[in-house]
């Protein structure tokens, strides 16, 4: 006899660990299945965010910075180092660890709530009896049944077509994240959030870094200002070489290294010989094999999967969430669907807004914004005021010796409500979090100038961006 569970969960990342664990919290009888394995080939629960993406890359950035504070930023405080080194296979051991630790915790989180892990490829196949059966194909097959299905599987790397990743070369995420050497050189397909994060690693390690965007403008998606003063510390500072614009052509590899032909933005033919090659293009909804034609799962033009705005699939009793469906593909975006999915189930009405999900690039300087940009607001004929204020003119930031950056934040200029806040600087993904709690609350920019902020605090900058919005900042 097939197990029976109220809720199964396909998919074990940010989305679909978190919306199994609330459903038991709920009450509910809850399985989770996930097919991922680790390096050792055991099951590894977290997904690609905890395996192979957000905490192993943010592992890496953090060693790297601190090799390259080490290097560079130490004699400004009056400390001298000579000979300092870096061990590349600890560092990647030391990233192993914290990956480790933590889909280990999850193991535990599952036990403490009585979810049930079931390791495997989870694939719906039909209804019967008012319930969906539920095939786990892995080391020994099994059909499970639930009232209710959750599809958190995730999201994969989106490759170019002639572009082989072997992962020893040509590499995705999960190899930028296993390189054992620093490449002397190094060449980045795409310069999205991993694009930037993986070519700064092995930048500050030593590495000459090329990054390669097809898009006309670098970082498009985030506020103007911003995207031109990162795109500034990121080529003169830091010393990546960042061309937009371009068209790749054919990839070779060979024994000498790897080969990339593409056509610049003028039109011009080049050519880019490196050691490693990331291919870092985006990634695509990880669907594949998720159900039977019969279940009758929509998909829209771009493969994600269709569903209201409840993360409803249409179909009785199947919800999805995260990667798979629209919006941005952020982990704690997933998460938070895969909560409010449970509550769903569970009767209660929870509700998320899309317009102030935080977007963060844990470079150096970090980059974070939430709401809109200014070129969103003029694009919709929205009226509005600005303040803008330097890390250059705050003490903290000074002390830190990570003065570069500024804080923008834009509001209706009626009704004073803050309509997006823009971030270049240190800690820039935990300074946003305030901007996320004032939008939530439909705060304006004389609410966050009216609050005492500490002294001396990078948080002093998001309260002069805020009294800059009506002209009466005081230390700029």
């Amino acid at each position: 006899m097939s197990k029976s569970f109220d809720v199964v969960v396909i998919g074990a990342g940010p989305g679909g660990y978190v919306a199994a664990i609330r459903a038991a919290q709920l009450g509910f009888s809850t399985a989770c299945i996930d097919e991922n394995k680790s390096a050792a080939g055991k099951p590894a629960l977290g997904g690609t965010c905890l395996n192979v993406g957000c905490i192993p890359s943010k592992a890496l950035l953090e060693s790297s910075e601190q090799f390259h504070k080490i290097q560079h930023e130490a004699e400004v405080h009056g400390i001298s180092v000579s000979g300092a080194s870096v061990d590349v296979p600890k560092m990647i051991a030391r990233k192993r660890k914290i990956v480790d630790q933590f889909t280990g915790g999850i193991t535990m989180l599952f036990k403490k709530n009585k979810v049930t892990s079931l390791h495997g490829h989870g694939k719906i196949l039909k209804r019967e009896n008012e319930k969906w059966l539920i095939e786990v194909a892995g080391d020994a097959a099994e059909v499970v049944e639930a009232k209710h299905v959750i599809i958190a599987s995730g999201s994969k790397p989106r490759y170019i077509p002639g572009i082989d990743v072997d992962n020893v070369d040509i590499l995705d995420n999960v190899g930028a994240l296993e390189l054992q050497a620093v490449p002397k050189r190094l060449g980045v397909i795409g310069a999205g959030v991993i694009g930037l994060e993986m070519g700064s690693v092995w930048k500050r390690l030593g590495a000459e870094v090329t990054v390669l965007e097809a898009m006309p403008s670098f970082l498009a998606a985030a506020d103007d200002e911003v995207s031109k003063l990162a795109l500034r510390i990121f080529t003169k500072d830091l010393g990546l070489d960042i061309q937009t614009g371009v068209k790749i052509g054919e990839v070779k590899k060979s024994k000498k290294g790897i080969s990339i032909n593409y056509t610049d933005a003028a039109g011009a033919a080049q050519a880019l010989e490196v050691d490693k090659l990331i291919v870092a293009v985006g990634r695509v909804p990880n669907t594949d094999g998720i159900a039977a034609p019969e279940v009758g799962l929509r998909f829209d033009q771009r493969g994600f999967i269709e569903v209201d705005g409840h993360c409803h699939t249409g179909i009785p009793n199947i919800w999805a969430v995260g990667d798979v469906v629209r919006g941005p593909m952020l982990a704690h975006k997933a998460s938070e669907e895969g909560v409010a999915v449970a509550e769903r189930i569970a009767g209660q009405k929870p509700h998320l807004d899309f317009n102030t999900v935080p977007w963060v690039i844990y470079t150096a300087p970090e980059i974070a914004w939430v709401g809109k940009t200014e070129q969103q607001l003029k694009a919709e004929g929205v009226e509005y005021k600005k303040g803008s204020f330097p890390f250059a003119a705050n003490g903290r930031a000074h002390s830190l010796n990570a003065a570069q950056g500024f804080v923008k934040m834009l509001a209706d200029a009626k009704t004073d409500r803050i309509l997006g806040v823009h971030i270049v600087g240190p800690v820039a993904g935990e300074l946003i979090s305030e901007a996320v709690v004032a939008m939530e609350f439909a705060a304006s920019s004389e609410d966050i100038a009216r609050i005492i902020h500490a002294h001396p605090s990078l948080a002093e900058v998001m309260h002069e961006a805020a009294l800059g919005c009506d002209k009466r900042a005081i230390h700029n």
